[in-house]
């Protein structure tokens, strides 16, 4: 046990992430209000973003750009040296993942007023009782 709490205390940021993505579904799923739903999808969006910008992050990388003295790529140089340097794949995937968040976000939330205008409420139970009656 004494071996696993290094473990556990130098990936604290793994823990936040988790139990950031834990209170987003707890909100999707335990709350009825559509706004709350919503709010709680976008914490989960952002759980999962900062998850894998921190997988792609190295400690005293470089970017992953090498040239030799005359200006060209150097092969070898670039094998031996890949662990030094940074992977942009995470980071490129994200920034279009953090567009689409703020589009969903911003749809979710046209949708609710919407809602709101034809139905006077945004709590689930009422309008599904509403819906039923019709």
């Amino acid at each position: 046990m004494t071996d696993l709490l290094p473990l556990i205390v130098a990936k604290y940021n793994y823990w936040l992430y988790v139990i950031l993505m834990m209170i987003g579904l707890y909100a999707m799923i335990a709350k009825n209000n559509l706004i709350k739903k919503v709010v709680g999808m976008n914490i989960f969006q952002t759980a999962i973003i900062l998850f894998y910008v921190s997988i792609g992050y190295k400690k005293d990388a470089t970017l992953p750009i090498i040239q030799n003295a005359h200006g060209g790529q150097d092969a070898h140089a670039a094998v031996i040296h890949a662990i030094d340097y940074i992977n942009p794949l995470p980071h490129v995937l994200m920034l279009t993942a953090i567009v689409v968040s703020v589009a969903t976000f911003g749809v979710a939330m046209a949708l609710a007023v919407r809602i709101y205008q034809r139905y006077q409420t945004l709590e689930e139970d009422e309008l599904r009782m509403r819906l039923s009656e019709k």
